[in-house]
This record gives C-alpha cells, sequence and structure tokens, in this order.
C-alpha cells in the first residue's frame, strides 16, 4: 500500500484538526488504498515544535523552518496550516520542489500575494487542495452536483450568509484571526460556496463594519488596548452574467449564532436551500413537479443526506449527526485520491487565487463605499 509522506506547516488549532484526518481516515474509508504519514512538523518556536512532537508520537521530526518541509525530496504532500500571511512564500516553495499541496483557506494575506503565486501555477504539475471544507458536506455536494445538472434552470436570484458571534465582546482579546478580518476567514467559505451553486459572479457591491475602534491586546497589560484595521463584518450585492442579483454575507458580530451558513438559490425550474446551523439536510424545490388539488406533489422537499458519503466511505453511520470535523475529514480524502489516482481536484489552488479575487472585490467596493466592482 502506498504511503504519502507528509509535513505539516503549522501545528494551532487547525494543524491539529487536519492530523486528526490523517491519523483517522482509514477508519472513515474502508478500504482505503493509501495511507498519508506525517513525518515532520514544522511550527514557529522550538518548543512549539517539541510539543507537537510530543503530540503527534511516533518518529515525526518537529523544524523550525518551513523549507525543511518544502525543500526535503523524501515528503510528498505539503499541508498548510499556518496563518494567511504565511501560506504563499511555503507553498511557493513546495511548488518549486514538485510537491503536492493541502492549504488552508484563504489562500494569501493579499491579492498580491495571491497574484505571485498564480504566476507560477502555471508550470505547476503537482495535485493541490484549498480546504475550504463546506464544499464536502454531503448538502452541500448534492446542491452543488444538481445545479451543474440544470435543477435550478436559469437563476433568478440568492442569498446566503455565514454567522458568528465570536467578536461581539467588545474585551475579546486581538488575535491573528480578528487581525485578518471577517472577510478572509468566513467571507472566503460563503463567497466560493455560493458561487459553486450559482456560478461565476459578474460584479460585486460590498460595505464592511468594524465594530469596536480598539480590543484588549493579547498578552498585554491590564487595560492595554491596540486598534481594530479589519472588519467584523461584510454585506455584498452580488450580481450575476445573466443579471440575477442576490446578496453574500458574513458576520463575527451576528449574536446569537455560532456556525450559521444559510444559502438558498431560486431558478426558473427549481430551488435549494441549506438551512443554518443544519448539515444534515439539503431542501429542493422542484418547480416541474405536477401541481393540483391540495397542491399535488409541489412543495419543498428535505432530502435526508446525512453523512452519506458516497463509498469507500463507511465510517460512522450515516445516520450519525454530521460534524464540523467530518467536513474536514473528507476535504482530506478528496485532495489525496486526487493524489493517488493523479486526478486534479477542486477546489485546487487557482480556486484559491480565483477566491482571493473575490474578496479583493469586496476590499475595493468596501472602500468605495459600495462602488460596483466587476470581476
Amino acid at each position: 500500500m502506498k504511503t504519502y509522506r507528509v509535513g505539516l506547516l503549522g501545528f494551532g488549532f487547525i494543524g491539529k484538526v487536519h492530523a486528526y484526518g490523517h491519523r483517522n481516515l482509514s477508519l472513515f474509508y474502508d478500504p482505503l488504498p493509501f495511507r498519508s504519514e506525517i513525518v515532520k512538523v514544522c511550527t514557529a518556536h522550538p518548543e512549539t515544535a517539541a510539543h507537537a512532537v510530543e503530540q503527534l508520537g511516533g518518529a515525526v521530526q518537529g523544524v523550525t523552518d518551513y523549507r525543511e518541509i518544502t525543500e526535503d525530496p523524501s515528503i510528498d504532500i505539503v499541508d498548510v496550516c499556518t496563518p494567511n500571511d504565511d501560506h504563499v512564500p511555503a507553498v511557493l516553495s513546495a511548488i518549486a520542489h514538485g510537491k503536492h499541496v493541502f492549504c488552508e483557506k484563504p489562500l494569501a494575506g493579499s491579492w498580491a500575494q495571491a497574484q505571485q503565486l498564480a504566476a507560477a501555477l502555471p508550470n505547476y504539475h503537482g495535485i493541490s487542495q484549498m480546504t475550504l471544507i463546506y464544499r464536502f458536506y454531503p448538502p452541500m455536494m448534492h446542491a452543488i452536483e444538481l445545479a451543474q445538472q440544470g435543477f435550478l434552470g436559469e437563476v433568478l436570484e440568492f442569498r446566503a450568509h455565514f454567522l458568528h458571534s465570536g467578536s461581539v465582546n467588545p474585551d475579546t482579546p486581538m488575535s491573528f484571526k480578528l487581525a485578518a478580518g471577517t472577510v478572509a476567514d468566513l467571507g472566503s467559505h460563503i463567497l466560493d460556496l455560493t458561487e459553486a451553486v450559482t456560478g461565476p459572479f459578474a460584479s460585486i457591491q460590498a460595505r464592511t463594519h468594524i465594530a469596536y475602534p480598539t480590543r484588549p491586546k493579547a498578552g498585554g497589560a491590564p487595560g492595554e488596548r491596540v486598534p481594530v484595521t479589519a472588519e467584523d463584518n461584510m454585506n455584498c450585492l452580488v450580481t450575476l452574467a445573466n443579471g440575477a442579483v442576490g446578496t453574500v454575507s458574513a458576520s463575527k458580530i451576528a449574536l446569537g449564532t455560532e456556525d450559521g451558513v444559510y444559502l438558498e438559490v431560486h431558478g426558473t425550474k427549481g430551488a435549494l436551500r441549506m438551512e443554518p446551523m443544519n448539515l444534515q439536510q439539503l431542501f429542493l424545490y422542484d418547480g416541474q413537479a405536477p401541481t393540483g388539488p391540495y397542491g399535488g406533489r409541489r412543495g419543498w422537499t428535505a432530502v435526508d443526506c446525512g453523512q452519506r458519503y458516497p463509498k469507500p466511505a463507511g465510517f460512522p453511520t450515516p445516520k450519525a449527526v454530521l460534524g464540523w470535523l467530518r467536513g474536514h475529514v473528507h476535504c482530506l480524502y478528496h485532495f489525496l485520491n486526487g493524489v493517488h489516482t493523479n486526478t486534479p481536484v477542486h477546489p485546487d489552488l487557482a480556486d484559491g487565487v480565483h477566491v482571493q479575487r473575490l474578496m479583493e472585490a469586496v476590499y475595493a467596493s468596501a472602500r468605495q463605499e459600495g462602488a460596483v466592482i466587476k470581476l
């Protein structure tokens, strides 16, 4: 059985999530014709690298320079879990050394960085994937499939949002995610997810908002605060090539929400809806179904997608409540299966560049008080 040697860049919260996937994939997919094994882990400091090695166990080696992974000829896959600004230098090095790349979203810390990486992609022959995990829940996989098959007909209107409440408290300390902003953290997901169902956006108008001008400095003295320069929410008016208009928003100041992903698309033939906090079901409306007395067969249908991934997935039971971690596991499987079969997968690094372009359009429109940015 082929074992792919993985170098893991970063071992914070999301690095642990990726490590869980690598270590437990064979429990979820049986039979699994390949294995992935973390052999090196890179963190910013020797003590955190040593702690990562202790947690991962086995013969894992800890390093503090990403090039000890990206330039290592024995490494097959570079798995990128570092802060956004650090992605591109590592990915460029991985590309230059012929590695397969599994990269956290967003692709880059800025549009300029993303353009730098885009210039390297024409000469890249590895398999890459962005971890835009909301594509990998059964309801969304089903929705994307139905949209591609023409179930919706021509899209007429749509609305989507991704709502969190983690930044509602003005005394939440500054962190790298707060510093990166909501457009990068949540907007990257909901922009990608919406476009995967509606088709390409033609233009974006956006406004953003900073809820509090300062926040406590992480690890600072009591009362020490730092300026907030990144947005807490975004609200976009999006137009498709056919003129259809919809809204896409993301927020970290939506009190009463935790992981509220909502998507609704209406077309000439059908409609699709994914409800907040419900990753179990896809709601579909077949406009071609017969109507009649008492409504006939016309109406919204709740499809129990649950954990019904296609074979060889088999663990846990399809009836078990779907979890966030499960989406990460299938995202990783999708990538590794592409590596093993030498089949390009999506969303790849080029898709990551595209999402970065959408984010840049949001920023540009917000700077110009909602100006129309054509794509």
